[in-house]
């Protein structure tokens, strides 16, 4: 075998159109992908400080009315959730339910009373935490204000069942998310509110070990914010694109002529 064919056999043949065309539509589509993802990220990223934005004015401003019936259709967890409300009525002690809760007090419960008002219409009443101890496990001791009263807190929108929680056992009365509609069917309540209202410290100032009634104001307002790490992320992976780009294209020419 003569040197000649030895060298063009050892020598790396150029890539041929169609393998060439094809590589070039997959960097153009990764690469583009890769943008749009980063770009996307960072529009979330000022929708995100917006929203905090948006919440922090809502727990800091003075309270107002819960919305009443007439408001119901249009609440949506956008426009309300976490804002300010007050409501004036008559706790239901005996349609109350404990929902499983991991506090800054521990293990426990959060105590659920729907609240009649004086137009007739119910609104549940998260109370705040109560300790597995507490009333001995139950949720009818009946603590707290009896007859007319008021509670402000945040409301709060309704859980939706099995958002990442274990599922709601009504009929064992074993409760894991504020599912308002569920906890309104299993107790034979209607004209309920779609929402919630987390009672604040005022309203519910039960001591912290939770044994003297329920512990109001413990609701956590955390909304993470990782938008720019994973823009960053994107836009990275893109940049990558253009070096593999660039590391093909070299090499191509480096054997076109060779």
């Amino acid at each position: 075998m003569s040197a000649d064919v030895a060298t063009e056999k050892k020598t790396p043949r150029p890539r041929g159109v169609f393998v060439l065309g094809a590589l070039s539509l997959l960097g153009v589509a990764l690469f583009a992908g890769f943008v749009a993802l980063g770009t996307w990220q960072v529009h979330r990223r000022a929708w995100k400080h917006d929203l905090v934005a948006r919440v922090d004015a809502r727990v800091h401003a003075a309270p107002v009315d819960a919305p009443g019936r007439a408001q119901w259709p249009r609440i949506t967890a956008a426009d309300d959730e976490y804002r300010r409300v007050k409501l004036t009525g008559e706790f239901l002690q005996d349609r109350s339910v404990r929902v499983r809760a991991s506090t800054e007090l521990g293990m426990g419960s959060w105590l659920l009373t729907p609240m009649r008002l004086r137009d007739g219409d119910v609104v549940i009443v998260n109370r705040g935490f109560v300790s597995p101890t507490w009333c001995g496990g139950k949720a009818t001791c009946a603590p707290g204000p009896s007859g007319e009263t008021t509670v402000s807190g945040l409301l709060r929108i309704s859980e939706p069942k099995g958002a990442f929680l274990q599922p709601n056992d009504p009929a064992a009365d074993r409760w894991y998310s504020r599912d308002v509609p569920a906890i309104a069917a299993a107790r034979g309540l209607s004209d309920v509110a779609p929402y919630f209202v987390d009672a604040d410290a005022a309203s519910s100032p039960g001591r912290g070990d939770g044994n003297e009634g329920p512990v109001g104001g413990l609701t956590v307002i955390a909304f993470p914010d990782n938008h720019l790490s994973y823009a960053l992320t994107w836009y990275g992976l893109a940049l990558l694109t253009l070096l593999g780009a660039w590391v093909v294209w070299r090499d191509e020419r480096r054997k076109r002529s060779g």
